[in-house]
C-alpha cells in the first residue's frame, strides 16, 4: 500500500495555524508521471556495488549526462518499498508528478546515490537504516531499522541552490539583529519559560536568511528534519501582535519537524531538548508573499519563541 511521500523536506509545507499544525500544502509539479519507470540498459548489472557507507546501488540505465551536486535542484521520477515490497512512496501511476528540490535535502542514502548518477540515468538503491531513518523509523512510512529500496530516475539536472545547513557569524550586526523586547502573556495567560542570564541580546544570522539566538541553552539532544518534536511557542509579527501561540490554548503541540515552515524546520535544529530558541524568518521561509488567513499579511517577518519540550 502507498502511503506518501517521505524522501525530501520540501515536498510537503504544514503551515502553523490557531489551531495548531494543521494545514497541508503541496508543493506543485508542473508535468504528470509515466505510469511505469521508463527502460533498462540490456547490460544493466544485476549485483548491487557497496560504497563506504554502507549504501548498496546499481545503475539501471547509464548517463553521460550532466551530474549533480548536492546544491542541485533536480527533477526525479521515484518508487520507494520496503524490504517486504510494500510501497511507501512513488509519483509514478495515475496523478503522479515528478518530484523537485535540492539534493541537499534527500535522505542522505539517497543523496550519496544521485550523486552517483548524470541526467537521464537510472539507479535502484538499498539504503541501510543509518543512512535513512534509523532506529526510530518515520511515522508509519518506515518500521524502525528499515531497510529503503529506491529507483530512482534522474531526469533533468537545474540550478544550484545555496543549502540551508551552514551558519554565518556576523561581526558586525545592523540594528534589525538587537532583539526587541518579547511579547508580554495578557492578563491570565501562560508566560513563556524562564530564559538564561546571560542570553544574547543580538541575533545570529544563517545563509537562508533566518535570525535566531538562543533564550535557554540546553545540552540536550537535538531534534534533525526527521524528528517528531513537541513545543510551546509564541509567535508574533512586526508590530508586536502575537498571531498564534501554544501556550494560550493551555497546552503544547506536536508534529513533525520536516512538516512545519522551513524557517521553523531549520531553527529547531539549533537547539537541545528543553532548550529555548527565538527565531525571526524572513516570508520566504514562512508563508511568503501570499500570507496565511486574515492576520499574518503577505510578505510578512515572522518572530517566534519556542521551547522544545520534547523529541521522538
Amino acid at each position: 500500500m502507498m502511503r506518501g511521500r517521505v524522501i525530501s523536506t520540501l515536498l510537503i509545507v504544514l503551515m502553523l495555524s490557531h489551531s495548531g499544525c494543521d494545514d497541508a500544502m503541496k508543493v506543485a509539479k508542473p508535468h504528470p508521471a509515466p505510469s511505469a519507470p521508463g527502460p533498462v540498459d540490456a547490460d544493466a548489472p544485476e549485483e548491487f556495488t557497496t560504497t563506504e557507507s554502507g549504501l548498496k546501488y546499481r545503475i539501471r540505465r547509464a548517463s553521460n549526462g550532466k551530474k549533480p551536486t548536492v546544491n542541485s535542484l533536480v527533477t526525479i521520477n521515484l518508487r520507494g518499498t520496503l524490504d517486504d515490497g510494500d510501497i511507501f512512496e512513488t509519483t509514478y501511476g495515475s496523478g503522479g508528478t515528478p518530484d523537485v528540490f535540492q539534493v541537499n535535502d534527500m535522505l542522505p542514502g539517497v543523496r550519496e546515490g544521485l550523486l552517483l548518477t548524470g541526467e537521464g540515468a537510472m539507479i535502484e538503491l538499498e539504503v541501510p537504516p543509518d543512512l535513512a531513518f534509523g532506529k526510530r523509523g518515520y511515522e508509519n512510512y518506515a518500521p524502525p531499522d528499515a531497510t529503503l529500496h529506491y529507483l530512482i530516475e534522474l531526469i533533468t539536472v537545474g540550478r544550484e541552490e545555496p543549502t540551508r545547513d551552514v551558519s554565518v557569524d556576523v561581526d558586525n550586526p545592523t540594528e534589525n539583529m538587537i532583539a526587541q523586547p518579547l511579547p508580554n502573556a495578557k492578563s491570565g495567560e501562560v508566560p513563556i519559560g524562564k530564559q538564561d542570564d546571560d542570553a544574547p541580546t543580538e541575533f545570529t544570522l544563517r545563509t537562508s536568511g533566518l535570525k535566531y539566538r538562543i533564550l535557554r541553552n540546553s545540552d540536550g539532544e537535538k531534534p534533525n528534519r526527521y524528528s517528531n518534536v513537541k513545543v510551546h511557542y509564541r509567535g508574533w509579527l512586526d508590530n508586536g501582535v502575537v498571531f498564534d501561540e501554544s501556550y494560550k490554548r493551555g497546552e503544547p503541540v506536536e508534529f513533525p519537524l520536516q512538516r512545519v515552515i522551513p524557517g521553523w524546520t531549520e531553527g529547531l535544529q539549533l537547539v537541545g531538548k528543553d532548550g529555548m530558541i527565538e527565531l525571526e524568518i524572513p516570508a520566504e521561509l514562512g508563508y511568503g508573499k501570499e500570507g496565511k488567513g486574515k492576520d499574518i499579511p503577505g510578505g510578512a517577518t515572522l518572530h517566534f519563541v519556542v521551547e522544545l519540550l520534547n523529541i521522538r
